[in-house]
């Protein structure tokens, strides 16, 4: 733990660090600070960091630029920052004006995120598994084709095309839609497959449309579960120079697994991941934080240079996952 002048010291060599990209002198250490303390305080306090691991000198001639450690020092021990009133206001208006199905939904987050901080940002969907069922809806679209439409609590509408391999009327669609819901509706979809003894009697023809829809709640639940969406891929060039950086991160921003990984290794509350904690040796940060509560609980996060400003990073993430969660709820 640092005392408190050593930890303003690094405070205002991060801060300055992130805001030019350049090493920084303790000089300019000492004017951003405003500590009342010699420059050869300043000095000494530098070079106790550096001993420490916190900061590290790139050139002899060169000022100092922040570790892994440092950053991680800065980021545990500083405060979000506050946000403009006009970003406050434009990210409540976005969820004011948007009504639409959960997919797009989340879909357009990511790209508000990526609008407001400049980096890629990621939205990982609710768990599937915990989603209630309100309705299942079957539209006949030809003598065997039937549009099964499933609408869970969270808004999530899921359609998929089945051919039964018999003709069936809407009548026997109507009774089967029927049965559905009496048996489904209520219940979570990871207790809505498989073989159900509350199925109550009903003809053969209606047990047959029955039994492939049930079939194909398994196979939503199997697609819906990697629901990730990813937003602005194209700032990646801008934010890394080196374009070895650039196409490794776009492998993990396409591979939805890992990248899942990363933003959700935290369960609970903000959290702000650096550098190797990441189990990747780049210079990459992550700052992710929950949306919404129960089924409808899914994260969000953005991803860059660990030179980012953590403190109005850490604030957006935040604030728009608050403001996605509530937006949920009202819809329910």
């Amino acid at each position: 733990m640092l005392d408190d002048r050593k930890s303003l010291v690094l405070q205002a060599l991060v801060e300055e660090y992130i805001r030019t990209g350049e090493p920084v002198s303790s000089r300019t250490v000492l004017e951003s600070s405003n500590l009342e303390v010699s420059s050869a305080t300043v000095r000494n306090d530098l070079a106790r960091l550096e001993s420490y691991g916190f900061i590290e000198q790139p050139h002899t001639s060169s000022g100092r630029v922040p570790t892994h450690q440092g950053y991680r020092y800065y980021v545990d021990h500083c405060s979000p920052g506050r946000l403009r009133s006009a970003t406050r206001a434009r990210i409540e208006q976005f969820f004011s004006e948007v009504h639409q199905e959960l997919a797009r939904l989340l879909e357009d987050t990511s790209g508000l995120l990526t609008d407001l901080t400049h980096f890629p940002a990621v939205v990982v969907g609710p768990n599937v598994d915990d989603e209630v069922i309100h309705a299942i809806h079957l539209v006949r679209l030809g003598s065997s084709v039937v549009l099964v439409v499933t609408v869970a609590e969270t808004g999530r509408v899921a359609q998929q095309v089945i051919d039964l391999g018999f003709d069936v009327d809407n009548p026997q669609l109507a009774e089967a839609e029927k049965v559905l819901e009496r048996v489904f509706a209520g219940r979570a979809l990871s207790d809505a497959t498989g073989d159900d003894a509350r199925l109550p009697a009903m003809s053969d023809v209606v047990r047959r449309v029955v039994a492939p829809v049930r079939d194909e709640l398994a196979v939503i639940r199997d697609i819906s579960d990697r629901e990730i969406y990813v937003g602005g891929t194209s700032h990646l060039a801008s934010l890394w120079n080196d374009l070895a950086i650039v196409h490794e991160l776009l492998g993990i921003l396409e591979e939805k697994a890992e990248l899942r990984e990363i933003v959700e290794a935290a369960k609970e509350g903000t959290s702000v991941r650096i550098g190797a904690e990441l189990g990747e040796d780049l210079d990459m940060a992550v700052v992710s934080a929950p949306f919404g509560s129960g089924p409808g609980r899914g994260r969000i996060g953005v991803i860059g240079p660990m030179r980012m400003d953590y403190r109005r990073t850490i604030r957006v993430v935040e604030q728009v996952g608050e403001n996605l969660g509530d937006s949920l709820e009202s819809e329910e």
